[in-house]
């Protein structure tokens, strides 16, 4: 056994579940494994070796060649509805390597995402694009440090082989990190598909490893609604407040704990527009930017249709009490967003009343086709006096709009000081833009990662500001016009 296999700590509790829920798979080789990217921050908090020195053994490890000591590879069973409509999932290209513990403790699966096929591959060839594994790695890197629930990226290992989509890709296979792969689409499949006692020992199983605090709640049930609820909520409030579109917001998507996941057709809006869509499979704009809380609201009404039974015995009650949770959704979530997007404007002690000096912001915005993340950190540039004024910040309507807007910052406890901090820790002054993640992809895929690895210096510091990150702070000059994500299947 070598130096890199002994940092492992491997702890696989999900294969004490009925193995309904999953299948033994071990990855498949593949021909060639050459490690593109290394996540040494990410090996660090994990308690993994941090230089990998025997850089075959890598290879071999995060390409699913040799399994790592402790590993129990796996592929999850799971249903969900996608765009609407329930079917039968499962892992088709990802294999669940295990779960390994931290240093301070804290549970982790270790995925594979790219690694061939499962029984629940569907006819799919089980393999990933180099071009998809480094768009998830930079996106999923970049949502971390904007600070919001996410996966992370390990590594990203080409496999020397060649995956046949719209055109020929070079494969490859990434690691994914995550407090857990269980999503609304598990519960959907238990319920659906086994019997109750199978859906109360898996449902005790999550309360243990991720809330365990709810053990001993009375109606531990009802009380997993209402936490997931909780925590999806401020998870689409996060996403909105960086401009964030999923893109393909399935009930398979769904954390239990409330993580980001699955970065194939999301992408991040440069002009403000409620109904700004990128994904090439939404053709109906279901998941668009704005009817993101809507739908986060549909897929947990899913998610408490599956817990009926445990929530009371009658089912007319328990369909009663599972409602007042999922109506409760959108006083819930106004609240939360009327919060943050005080926040990106400065104030510090949010009211009902500062709703219409949101919505005439954004009204404006949408008009004006005004860049989300700019028009924020310009509006804290103007009440710093650091900014030239634009031509589009000149209109009497929105010099009507900024001296409310002045008058409103007043009563923070230290004024205009006070909103400028605020501001500078709610909105980033660098996102991932599109044509920006493009470039690094492409030329990623060519085996040249400087842009890439600079663009990834850069969102590793979303909060700051510099002269040099000018190019990075900048939308392309016809917008995103034309442009489109793609699942990556």
């Amino acid at each position: 056994m070598n130096q890199f296999d002994l940092k492992w700590n491997f702890d696989n509790s999900y294969i004490t579940l009925p193995d309904e829920l999953y299948a033994f798979q071990n990855p498949a080789n593949v021909r060639n494994p050459i490690s593109v990217l290394v996540n040494q921050n990410l090996s660090k908090l994990l308690g993994l070796s941090a230089d990998f020195d025997d850089i075959a053994t890598f290879n071999n490890v995060f390409s699913g060649n040799k399994l790592p000591t402790g590993a129990e590879p796996i592929a999850q069973a799971y249903a969900g509805h996608q765009f609407g409509h329930f079917t039968m999932l499962g892992d088709g290209r990802a294999i669940l390597l295990g779960e390994h513990l931290t240093p301070d403790g804290k549970r982790v699966d270790i995925q594979l995402k790219g690694s061939g096929r499962t029984p629940y591959s569907r006819g799919g060839d089980g393999r990933a694009t180099l071009y998809s594994m480094l768009r998830e790695y930079m996106i999923s890197e970049a949502m971390y440090f904007l600070g919001i629930p996410t996966s992370r990226s390990l590594a990203v290992v080409k496999t020397g082989e060649p995956v046949y989509r719209q055109k020929v890709h070079p494969g490859a296979v990434l690691t994914r990190i995550m407090s857990s792969h269980i999503r609304v689409g598990t519960f959907e499949y238990i319920r659906q598909f086994h019997p109750m006692e199978k859906l109360r020992a898996f449902t005790d199983y999550v309360i243990y490893r991720h809330y365990p605090e709810l053990k001993s709640s009375e109606n531990p049930a009802l009380e997993l609604l209402k936490k997931v609820t909780e925590k999806q909520t401020e998870l689409i409030v996060d996403w909105l407040r960086v401009g964030f579109i999923h893109g393909v917001m399935n009930t398979d998507n769904t954390s239990i704990c409330a993580e980001t996941f699955d970065y194939g057709p999301c992408a991040f809006m440069n002009a403000y527009h409620p109904k700004t869509v990128f994904s090439s499979i939404d053709s109906q704009g279901r998941y668009a930017y704005g009817n993101q809380p809507a739908v986060i609201q549909w897929n947990l009404a899913v998610f408490a249709g599956t817990l009926l039974p445990l929530i009371h015995e009658n089912e007319d009650e328990a369909q009663k009490m599972a409602e007042e949770v999922i109506d409760a959704f959108p006083a819930s979530f106004n609240q939360k967003w009327n919060a943050m997007m005080c926040s990106k404007i400065g104030i510090e002690s949010p009211t009902d009343s500062d709703l219409s000096l949101i919505q005439e912001l954004l009204k404006w915005m949408g008009e004006h086709q005004a860049d989300y993340t700019n028009t924020f950190t310009d509006l804290r540039e103007m009440l710093a006096g650091d900014k030239n004024i634009d031509a589009v910040y000149v209109s009497d309507r929105f010099k009507t709009w900024m001296s409310t807007w002045k008058g409103r910052l007043n009563q923070n406890s230290d004024g205009i000081r006070t909103a400028q901090a605020l501001m500078k820790k709610t909105n980033p002054v660098v996102i991932p833009r599109n044509h920006l993640i493009e470039k690094a992809l492409i030329e990623g895929e060519n085996d040249n990662l400087s842009f890439f690895n600079e663009l990834l210096e850069v969102l590793s510091k979303p909060y700051d500001e510099k002269p040099s990150n000018i190019l990075f702070t900048q939308p392309p000059l016809n917008g995103d016009a034309g442009y489109q994500t793609f699942c990556g299947t």
